[in-house]
């Protein structure tokens, strides 16, 4: 409980950090969200799959900054050999997600923010089923995160929720900080502080 917790409040902070950041996505999030959802309404459940845009931004916000970089570490039960090097059974694993989420040779220009790179595979589901080796920020194969599908609804509907109903801007004097601070888990370095402002037309629909 408390991981789930953890890593999804984490990815969400990224999500507000990077669509504050890119100006562009803030625009592109936010009309998708007026052609969708409306000004005159909440986000509910049944539009999240509608919200292409949101999602890939999601996607891409987990590929530059996976809340787990190293995945949960793996043993593997025998001697094996991979790529050319020798893995003694019961060694401890830990798989570099970060580094390979940034790879330029399996990313176009890798370090820029490009939710746009998502919208190109039509079956956008087959992204999280662990079996693309180039973005598994859930782990892969029967090792799974088992939490995948709550978190996936869990991460679109409270980003969806906050990016819909506020304009959001910086305190006075502070710049946007994407420092990472490396740990079992992936946070910012300096806590995102956010001013959010009324977006929707009727301030009945906050209460």
């Amino acid at each position: 409980m408390i991981a789930g917790a953890e890593t999804t409040a984490t990815l969400i902070e990224w999500v507000m950090a990077e669509v504050m950041q890119n100006h562009d996505v803030m625009e592109k999030v936010q009309k998708e969200f007026e052609e969708i959802v409306g000004l005159n309404n909440m986000v509910e459940e049944s539009h999240l799959p509608k919200l292409k845009y949101l999602d890939a931004t999601i996607k891409e916000t987990l590929r530059l900054h996976p809340v787990v970089p190293f995945l949960i570490p793996r043993s593997p039960s025998q001697d094996c050999t991979v790529g050319g090097y020798t893995v003694p059974k019961g060694s401890t694993i830990l798989l570099n997600v970060w580094s390979i989420h940034q790879d330029p040779r399996y990313w176009d220009n890798p370090l820029d923010f490009k939710p746009e790179r998502f919208l190109t595979c039509l079956e956008t589901k087959k992204w999280y089923n662990g079996n693309n080796l180039n973005f598994f920020p859930f782990g892969s194969g029967r090792r799974l995160c088992p939490g995948l599908p709550l978190a996936e609804k869990m991460l679109m509907f409270i980003s969806a929720s906050l990016l819909h109903s506020f304009n959001w801007s910086l305190p006075h004097g502070e710049k946007h900080d994407l420092c990472e601070d490396f740990g079992i888990t992936l946070r910012k370095k300096k806590p995102l502080i956010a001013i959010p402002s009324q977006r929707l037309s009727h301030m009945n629909l906050y209460m």
